[in-house]
Parts: C-alpha cells; structure tokens; sequence
C-alpha cells in the first residue's frame, strides 16, 4: 500500500483521570483528553467516563497533579551539563575544599587535557578569597584549567592555560592573582571552551536536556552568544533537541545586528531571537554590573559592554527585521542604558512596532522605578531568576556587601514589574543557579525582600505561559482545549493558593474560590517530585508507575 491510498490514522488519545488537572478552563477538573501533540479536552471524573472506551491508554493518576511542563527561560545547557557531569565547585564550603575538589578531578581526568570547571563563590568561603595562581597550579598538577564563577563573569585560571592565550595579559580584566573579568575571562573561556569536543559538547547538553525533564521542565531558552558559548553549539543543541525525545529548545544568540544581514545571520542559526546574552554590563558578584554609584566594596561602578547608541541600533535593526532583541542587563546603569536605546529604537521606527515583538531584558535585577514603568511601556519583557534572591540576597547576602543594604534591597522587585504590568519569564541561568522550577516558585513567593513577594500563582504563570509569551506564542503554557500537549504529572500534598497575604491563603483553601489550586512551598515543607513528563504528547520522563 503506497503513502498516499493508506488509511488515515486519527491521533493517539491519551485519557489521564482521578487526579487534579491545574487548568484555568475548569478550576475543579480531574481529567483531561490528550489526542496526538493537543490537548482536546479537560473535565470532571463523570464526563471522563464517556471518553474512555475509547481512550487509547488511560493514566491513572491516583490522586496526582497534573500541571502545564515548565519553562525555564534563560539557561546555558552545554555548561549545565558540563556541571552536571564534571568538576562542580558548588559543594565547596571553603577554600581548601575547593581545592582538593580540583585535585580529585585532575587527579581522574584523562592526562594532558584541559580542566574545566564551574560554580566557586569565594563570597560563601570563610576565607573570603579567591586561591592564588600558585595554589591553583598546584592543585591542577601544572594543567590548563579554566574555573568560571558561579555567575560565570569571571574566572579562574592556571598558568598553563594563560601561556595557551598569547597577549591576554594586555586585556582589559586581567589580573595577575586574582579572577579573570571582561575581554580577558571572554578570551580565557574562548580558548578553554575550544577544547570541548563535538562529543563531549552532545554528552553534556544531553545531561542538561535530561535533569530538565527530570523536573517537568518542557522548554528551554538557551541563551548563547559570541562572548558564552559558540555557533556551533547552539546549533548542536538545537540538532539534538530535534533528533531526540525531550524539552524543546528555543535558542538565542547574543550577537549585535546592524541590518538584513546580521539578522538573516541569527535566523540561519536556528535562533528565534538576537539577544539572550547580549551583555550590557557584567554581574554583582564579579563587580561588573554598571551601576550609577559605586560599589560600596569598592571604588568603581563595574562595566559598560554596549553604549546607547548601540543599544538603539541594535532594537532598529531588529525590529525593521521582524525579529526580536534582547540584552543582559543587571545594574541601574546598563538598564536604563536599555530603556534609553529601546526609546530611541521606536523614535526612530515606531513604538508600536517595537512593542509588538516583545525585545527582552534577562536579568534586571538593579531596576528603578521608572525604569520599570518604562518596561510596560515599551513592552519589554523581564525575563529574571528569583533564585538569584534565594543565593544571594537578605541583609547578609553578596548584594548588600557588593551594594549596601538599601540599594540590595530594591534588587529583583517581582512585585513591583507585575503591578505595572511588565510580563515575567522566570528561568535559572543554570548553571548559575540549578533547575529548580518550585525552588525558582519558592523563591519569588518568599522573596528576602518581603515587599518583592508574589503570589505563587502568579510566579506559576510567570514560569508556564511567561516563558512561551516571551517567545511570541500566546497558545502554550497552559492545559486548556487546543493547547500544546506539554504537561508534567506531580506526587506532592495538599493544594493551597498561596500569596504574601494570609487572609488570601486561608480563603483558598475553601471550595468556593474557584481558584485552582498549587502546591504548598513554603519554605521547608517539601517540593513536589515529577513522575512523568510530556511533550508535544510525547513522554519524554517517566516514573509513574514506580
């Protein structure tokens, strides 16, 4: 029988029943119909009976929740992955365990390669220093090694991999003992990272691919660039993306655009957007964000990567392309820097076409408040990770060393950017901080900053729809009829509504709210455990029925 006189086969029909189904379509459902890659229905138990004859497979949920898969909207996956499987300094609690967790990987690494690693944070060491070249020299039996900071604006390096960089000493953010910053870290990672080989690069994007499904993360926003990763590794990932079962990928690439060329260049990558990290400044911990005043640890206020004329250029040509713009901006300076370049951006071709592409802003962490009515409107996207709070911030976090308490405490206003009506994309920039999506939920919830604090529902949105409206898709991020089948099965406990007032969260508890409901994350109560993940219908996590 040829293709074109077989049989047409209607799609699969998925049935999941007896559990509860976070759906805005009807706040009390316990089922839900899935036909191929689309959810075709959402109900009660009793209607559910009528669809199961003929159900191809039927789930039970037995009580599970079933929610909308996560997206994490601003990641780094070959990194995360190389965290995940190599040297991870993140479990270091001091100085000397840094260093004999560099010893024990040198020591097991195949000889004469480069070292690579992630995730120190001398700000967390009761030293409160960073191990001298010679220390590292030691502890890396004389190789190459490259150590980026938690917030991988810095790094660390050994000798042998300075010697590998010829002129790097002249570079603007060298340092003869300390971390790497600026032109000098960009050079150092460059060279590190160009040892990675095709199939390491696959096996560690793999890994990243697959603890996101692990927890029910459906998407990811990989955000690459010139000065981050590489074209060839954005391709890569959006190769395996498409070749195997797992999270989509929408891939960004940090490179400036200057007109049709440059644009045509980003689509031809794969990527769907010119920005992610496109850096304006740097970060608070590595004292690169540009800031109006001066750190109060110390006597500058960090980096400019990109003036306001570039900025607007930049928004112009992009928009002229039909093609969205992005930038990573974290302090006041490098923001406004942003706002002022978007202005002049739709000065030059129109507010309304530029709102209409929804240009993003990763990170804002340092925003005032007329930046943040500028955002709404401009209608500039805030894509932010309150885990960054969880790490660092509070009276006696990094940010009110690097900033003093009254400027820390205006950092990552959630709030603030949701009463104006800026939209949210919540994400991790693993691995600057791990995937966790209820962690990342739990943060913004309890932000240190109580004045800072949302809703859990609207953190929900924020990490569910936000990250599919940041790419331009108002259909996804939510179970209702027509939706894109991309849901995750949850074990956890009861199901509040929970927000910064209490009054809100013993109501919700009552039938009559009509408001479905999520889990409890306050803090120490225990997150949910994904059982199963789904994809355009395709299960790409399970462990439902252990």
């Amino acid at each position: 029988m040829t293709e074109s006189t077989a049989p047409h086969r209607p799609p699969r029909t998925v049935l999941l029943r007896r559990g509860e189904v976070h759906s805005p379509a009807d706040p009390f459902a316990t089922a839900m119909a899935v036909q191929g890659d689309r959810i075709a229905w959402i109900g009660s138990e009793s209607a559910a009976d009528s669809l199961a004859a003929t159900a191809d497979e039927i789930v039970d949920l037995d009580g599970a929740l079933v929610t909308p898969a996560f997206t994490d909207a601003h990641t780094h996956a070959t990194a995360t992955g190389l965290a995940l499987t190599g040297l991870d300094l993140a479990p270091a609690a001091d100085l000397p365990a840094a260093l004999a967790l560099i010893r024990a990987h040198a020591a097991a690494a195949p000889p004469g390669g480069m070292l690579l690693g992630h995730g120190w944070d001398a700000t967390r060491w009761p030293e409160r220093r960073t191990p001298t070249r010679a220390e590292l020299d030691e502890a890396a039996g004389g190789r190459p090694l490259y150590l980026s900071r938690v917030d991988v604006h810095s790094a660390l390096v050994t000798t042998a991999l300075l010697d590998r960089v010829p002129g790097i000493t002249t570079l603007r953010g060298y340092a003869p003992e300390g971390p790497l910053t600026t032109d000098a870290h960009h050079a150092a990672r460059r060279a590190a990272h160009a040892t990675v080989t095709a199939e390491q690069r696959t096996a560690a994007q793999r890994a990243a691919l697959r603890r996101a499904a692990a927890l029910g993360i459906g998407s990811l926003h990989e955000c690459g660039g010139p000065d981050i990763s590489s074209e060839d590794d954005l391709t890569g990932l959006l190769a395996l993306a498409d070749a195997e079962p797992g999270p989509r990928v929408f891939g960004y690439w940090g490179a400036l655009v200057t007109g049709v060329k440059e644009a045509e260049a980003v689509r031809e990558l794969g990527a769907v957007g010119a920005g992610g990290d496109l850096f304006v400044d740097g970060s608070l911990g590595s004292h690169t964000a540009h800031l109006h005043a001066p750190y109060a640890d110390a006597d500058h206020t960090g980096a400019e990567h990109l003036t306001v004329d570039e900025v607007a250029a930049h928004v112009a040509a992009c928009t002229e392309a039909g093609l969205q713009a992005g930038f990573h901006a974290i302090g006041d300076a490098a923001i406004d820097g942003v706002v002022a370049g978007v202005r002049a951006a739709a000065e030059r071709v129109g507010l309304d076409r530029v709102r209409a592409l929804r240009h993003r802003v990763e990170h804002a962490e340092l925003i005032t408040e007329q930046a943040v009515e500028d955002f709404a409107e401009l209608a500039l996207t805030a894509s932010v990770q309150p885990a960054f709070d969880a790490a660092w911030g509070g009276p006696d976090g990094m940010y009110a060393r690097r900033l003093g308490a009254e400027r820390a405490a205006a950092l990552n206003p959630f709030a603030a950017l949701l009463r104006a009506g800026v939209p949210l994309a919540f994400g991790s920039d693993a691995p600057v901080t791990p995937l966790d999506p209820w962690g990342t939920l739990r943060a913004a919830a309890f932000h240190r900053t109580e004045r800072h604090r949302i809703s859990v529902r609207a953190g929900f949105a924020a990490h569910t729809r936000g990250g599919w409206r940041a790419v331009g898709r108002d259909d996804a991020g939510v179970l209702a009829p027509g939706a894109p089948a991309d849901y995750a099965i949850w074990r956890t406990g009861e199901l509040i509504v929970q927000a910064p007032d209490s009054r809100i969260v013993r109501w919700s508890t009552d039938p009559r709210s009509g408001t479905p409901g999520l889990p409890d994350l306050t803090p120490g109560s225990p997150l949910p455990e994904c059982l199963r993940t789904v994809v355009a219908g395709r299960t790409v996590y399970d462990r439902l029925n252990e």
